[in-house]
């Protein structure tokens, strides 16, 4: 049974995208006690503080924003670029976040995963994620964290994990997560 709605953003546009595999992985090791919705960041234009006014906002800023407010919580997807987080997330970040004062992710509970196809799983794009965060007052999930290296090798086209340890990791996160956000919304 649910206990309401955890949105799933995924930092990564490219159609056959790690990031992707591992949050579809992660939903369908989730608990249950959350129902997860994938929210599209790719059409949103870029933030320009000059289009946030009556009659200019373009639609797909509104309707991101109403689509956001409703949920518990946000699981947040991000493969790294360049040490950071992807510009299609920071963009979402900032189209979310405003009007000043008005930002639908305000107070909702959040959880990090890093995806790289390399060995460091993401460490500095997971790190900069959780600095927005703060100022977007979002309390992140601190533990455990989870960083995915090698993520080339461990999603099945039927979004199965392939090694048992990895499954066992990204269960016992979902676990923890659901749990957290339960805490906080």
């Amino acid at each position: 049974m649910s206990s309401g709605k955890i949105a799933v953003v995924v930092g990564s546009l490219r159609k056959a995208s790690f990031t992707r595999r591992v949050a579809e992985a992660m939903v369908r090791l989730a608990p249950g006690a959350y129902a997860y919705e994938f929210v599209e960041i790719g059409d949103l234009p870029l933030y320009n503080q000059d289009l946030d006014a009556p009659d200019v906002t373009p639609p797909q800023w509104l309707a991101f924003r109403d689509r956001v407010r409703p949920f518990a919580g946000v699981l947040f997807a991000t493969p790294e670029h360049n040490r950071s987080i992807p510009a299609a997330l920071k963009n979402a970040l900032d189209v979310g976040s405003r009007p000043y004062g008005q930002s639908a992710w305000n107070g909702k509970p959040a959880g990090i995963v890093s995806v790289t196809p390399g060995a460091m799983g993401g460490f500095g794009a997971n790190h900069h994620l959780r600095q927005s965060l703060v100022f977007l007052n979002m309390p992140a999930m601190a533990q455990p964290e989870a960083y995915v290296g090698h993520a080339a090798d461990l999603i099945a086209d039927d979004f199965s994990v392939k090694v048992e340890a990895t499954r066992t990791f990204l269960a016992n996160y979902m676990k923890a997560f659901e749990t957290f956000v339960g805490k906080l919304a």
